[in-house]
């Protein structure tokens, strides 16, 4: 299962970035396909990039609604809302473990030889507030004269901008890089840093920043697509404690917000047939070996 999930990753990529023709046009796609969201964080600014970031058309949104209706024009992102609803009700968190090329990277980046540390429980609130203030009230409220206001996020904070976007533009246009200043140094920093935590944690970004993450999760208890534990099978064992890229201890909490639907609690740990796979309450998949009997 692993290996089928690795696979769906690096498609969903390629998918997602399918401009090669970027090394000799030196610019972005600029195609049909570019007013569509891509399911995961994935950079508009990337030179391969043939769809939009929903967390970036979402700021974008919120920063011109404003100035927009002052000027008489109504666009709300029926569209952008609409999307990102429908994937976090069929999905829900699934799509940072199974369809976001930051989360690939990051997992990628694990697999280097470490110290192998855990990401603080107290650290997976902080990406609501990221979520709140970066992607919707700064947008929003923190507006110019004219009434726009900007893509906070993406301009402040994204790493996965400035890895997919920022350093290949400035390969790609030399002339950039004289308007580098400390506002791109800063952004280089935060890469940095995630990505070199991301060697000594699992999916630090995913935990603890990405607003997109942060959206999901709120669907995880409602979603379509979930993972459903058997208490009757459950042996206490703890064996999915060990396997989770997200710290989720799935017999205590199966409707963790955190749940990726990676599965590998199902795949690699459970051998009592206690976690199953499940699509709108009808069973996928799932051992059927029984647990064992207490003996008295």
């Amino acid at each position: 299962m692993e290996i089928l999930r690795s696979w769906v990753q690096v498609l969903v990529a390629l998918v997602t970035n399918g401009y090669w023709a970027f090394p000799f046009t030196r610019a972005l796609y600029q195609g049909p396909l570019k007013v569509l969201c891509s399911p995961g964080l994935n950079c508009y600014s990337c030179p391969a990039a043939v769809t939009a970031c929903p967390i970036g058309a979402l700021q974008q949104l919120l920063a011109g609604v404003r100035g927009t209706m002052a000027a008489g024009q109504h666009f709300y992102g029926f569209y952008v809302v609409g999307s990102m609803g429908i994937l976090g009700a069929a999905f829900g968190r699934m799509i940072c473990g199974w369809a976001c090329p930051f989360g690939l990277i990051q997992e990628v980046l694990h697999k280097i030889p470490s110290v192998k540390l855990p990401v603080p429980g107290v650290l997976r609130h902080a990406k609501y507030g990221f979520l709140l203030f970066f992607v919707l009230l700064l947008p929003l409220f923190a507006v110019d004269r004219f009434g726009f206001g900007t893509v906070w996020f993406c301009k402040y904070v994204c790493p996965a901008g400035t890895l997919e976007a920022g350093i290949p533009m400035l390969l790609l246009q030399p002339e950039l890089r004289k308007s580098i200043g400390l506002l791109f140094w800063s952004k280089f920093v935060i890469m940095i840093f995630y990505l070199g935590w991301s060697v000594f944690s699992s999916r630090p970004f995913c935990r603890t920043t990405c607003p997109l993450g942060a959206f999901y999760s709120l669907f995880n208890r409602f979603k379509l697509v979930r993972l459903r534990l058997h208490e009757d099978r459950c042996t206490q064992c703890q064996a999915c404690h060990h396997v989770c890229p997200m710290g989720v201890k799935f017999n205590e909490n199966p409707d963790d917000r955190e749940c990726i639907t990676c599965l590998a609690c199902m795949s690699k740990a459970c051998q009592y047939g206690a976690i199953s796979l499940e699509i709108g309450g009808i069973p996928l998949s799932g051992k059927t070996i029984s647990a064992p009997q207490e003996v008295r």
